[in-house]
């Protein structure tokens, strides 16, 4: 018995696979809201058996209380929707990473996309970076082979860092003889809560890698009234001042620095913060 549900689906178009977990690589929300926009309504296809897959410690059910009455409990969810944009199938898999038997998990996700049809595997997500509010959202960008990693996105060297299930699944994806890409929006360590440039930047990559038109004009909307928000935030505070200056300095030295240390210096930075969700609270 498998560790999903999934309903009857019609022959698909150049079916593509997107999944975005809330928890580990999921500073700002990144892509979590990334792939909420990208699914807009489309229908949950499939739902995952959450009692097998989440520590219900970790990411606790939510209990209505009325009147001193308990009622409806809501149980985390893990569910596939299918989307057609610019005439291809997006299936898109979302919700809370999880706990227990990644190995798994990741076979039966890999057997279901060779079923499907499935010609691109992507993964989506944030990681913590020392970046300034004040300057566009760099990405990063990995892929199954070398050659498919476009210039400017690619991390030179070796890094060590905790895993993320997306990735198990990608691995396995892969072994299938399906591409896998993975884009992570570079998000302000000092912002909380859903960081909107990423998702901007998020969706444009994921839009123009697919070559599927979908307008982001809110979304732009959010992020210019974030951007807003926290310049007046730092506005009075010239400590807060001091840390953006800094970030937009490192920013400009970045490209005469090598791969091989900002790797190095991720790594450092992603192992201390393996645990804490990778930001401290927003300054605003």
């Amino acid at each position: 018995m498998t560790l999903y549900q999934i309903e009857e689906l019609d022959a698909l178009t150049e079916p593509v696979f997107i999944t975005a977990f809330e928890g580990w690589v999921s500073a700002g929300s990144a892509g979590t809201t990334a792939a909420d926009y990208l699914a807009g309504d489309a229908e949950v296809v499939a739902r995952f058996d959450t009692d097998e897959l989440i520590d219900y410690r970790a990411n606790r059910p939510t209990l209505d209380i009325r009147d001193g009455v308990p009622h409806d409990i809501e149980w985390p969810e893990i569910t596939v929707r299918h989307q057609v944009l610019g005439g291809r199938d997006l299936l898109i898999l979302t919700g809370p990473e999880p706990d227990r038997l990644w190995k798994r998990l990741s076979g039966e996700i890999a057997d279901l996309a060779l079923r499907l049809g499935v010609v691109e595997y992507i993964s989506l997500g944030g990681i913590p970076w020392a970046a300034a509010h004040t300057r566009p959202t760099a990405l990063i960008m990995t892929a199954s082979e070398p050659d498919l990693v476009e210039e400017g996105s690619r991390m030179e060297g070796t890094m060590r860092v905790p895993a993320a299930v997306a990735s198990a699944i990608s691995r396995r994806v892969k072994d299938h003889g399906i591409p896998t890409f993975g884009f992570y929006a570079r998000v302000p360590h000092y912002v909380a809560g859903i960081y909107y440039p990423a998702v901007v930047a998020l969706v444009d990559r994921v839009t123009s890698h697919l070559r599927v038109p979908l307008p982001t004009g809110s979304l732009v909307d959010e992020a210019a009234e974030q951007r807003r928000r926290l310049d007046e935030a730092i506005e009075d505070q010239p400590q807060g001042q001091a840390i953006v200056k800094q970030l937009e300095e490192l920013a400009d030295r970045e490209g005469d620095e090598s791969s091989a240390e900002l790797a190095a210096e991720i790594e450092q930075y992603l192992e201390q913060h393996s645990d804490d969700g990778g930001f401290p609270d927003d300054i605003a």
